[in-house]
């Protein structure tokens, strides 16, 4: 069912890959003025009013791409996802009781989204059990929760014993081979925004032991063991497409609408870095981008110079004593402006890259024998990363 709609994303994101499959940071304009002058004259000229009026409406940014990448239309179309059907699954009292109110929000959409199949429940990644104590309220089944932290399992066991929930805990590391006696035929396993490779190996593992039911939603791509990403699918292993974890980070850069202060500061730590790599490059006489370890925040208050101080020290590069530091802010926040109009560009193919990923795991469930099926369990504002991928192993 899910291999045509991977193969017709696969070709459109192999065709136009130029266009997404780079680093803004490191791209400068000259670079993309020589390679699409016609674009480079049309993202050039766009405002800072321009920029948000495409950043939320995608079907206005795909037409205004149409003239440079004709596959956007297509793109769009396949990144559309159907909304799955909610039950409304009325819960006591006090279930939510440490959760924050979006967190909620999703759990509760997520239980909602679930069949009910009279099924123990298996929590892969259970932190404190927030989703545990959902599924165990509302479904009446038993769930065993599997957490690496000793904390978190002592904190979820003891909050599920005060709401009388049947919750079990189990210390325990998802990549271990010792975790995979949890995983048994009768039982829905299911993880909600399981980061990377613990999402695929909770799919790869229910698949092995032929579980009956999987349900995941999955987040943060690109954390992966490996150097590179390994497709899961047949389908997958013979596309083109090879992605590194700079690539799986493209999808989870569409996120719910920030507020000023979280742009404001984005502002100065962007900025403040494309400034500095321009320093680099003119200190070092070299024209290539040169990565700088994460910041903490409070630095950036201390002003541009005491950034470049620290980078400079972190990538151990002398700076010379007649700097204007003026003149390299300026260079930078002129860098960061055209960053964001590269990102607008990227902004066409990060749910179709999304749905390639998604795909692949749909699709190896399905060559594993299982009917599967994937949408939306919300809203993008509860959550940007609102896919679920639901599989149930055919008789």
């Amino acid at each position: 069912m899910y291999i045509p709609l991977f193969q017709q994303l696969d070709s459109l994101l192999t065709a136009t890959r130029d266009y997404w499959q780079f680093l803004p940071f490191a791209t400068p304009p000259g670079q993309w003025q020589h390679s699409y002058p016609e674009m480079y004259q049309w993202l050039a000229q766009l405002k800072d009013d321009d920029l948000q009026l495409y950043r939320d409406d995608p079907e206005q940014l795909a037409r205004a791409l149409l003239p440079w990448i004709p596959e956007a239309k297509a793109l769009l179309a396949l990144s559309e996802l159907k909304s799955l059907p909610q039950v409304s699954r009325p819960l006591p009292r006090g279930m939510d009781a440490g959760v924050p109110g979006r967190k909620w929000q999703q759990l509760e959409a997520f239980n909602g989204a679930m069949p009910a199949l009279g099924l123990p429940w298996l929590e892969w990644c259970a932190g404190k059990g927030f989703l545990g104590r959902v599924l165990a309220a509302s479904h009446f089944m038993p769930v065993t929760s599997l957490e690496w932290q000793a904390g978190l399992c002592e904190a979820g066991q003891a909050a599920a014993h005060k709401l009388k929930l049947p919750m079990t805990f189990v210390q325990g590391d998802a990549f271990s081979a010792d975790s995979e006696q949890y995983i048994v035929p009768e039982q829905h396993a299911v993880a909600l925004h399981a980061c990377g490779d613990l999402h695929v190996s909770l799919l790869s593992r229910v698949a092995r032991k032929k579980g009956q039911a999987v349900s995941v939603s999955p987040c943060c791509y690109h954390l992966i063991r490996g150097h590179a990403y390994e497709p899961m699918s047949a389908v997958a292993r013979n596309s083109q497409l090879s992605l590194s974890k700079q690539d799986l980070k493209l999808p989870l850069q569409e996120t719910v609408t920030a507020g000023n202060r979280v742009r404001n500061l984005r502002f100065l730590e962007v900025s403040y870095r494309l400034g500095f790599d321009s320093l680099q490059r003119n200190i070092l006489g070299q024209d290539s981008y040169l990565p700088v370890p994460n910041v903490q925040k409070a630095l950036l208050n201390e002003g541009f110079e005491a950034f470049c101080r620290w980078a400079a020290g972190q990538k151990q590069l002398p700076l010379p004593g007649n700097i204007d530091f003026a003149v390299w802010q300026n260079e930078g926040e002129q860098r960061y402006h055209w960053v964001e109009r590269l990102e607008l560009v990227q902004q066409v193919f990060r749910r179709p890259l999304e749905l390639w990923l998604v795909y692949d795991r749909a699709c190896f469930m399905e060559e594993a024998g299982y009917r599967v099926s994937v949408g939306t369990f919300c809203d993008k504002p509860i959550t940007p990363r609102n896919i679920l991928i639901h599989a149930e192993r055919t008789p």
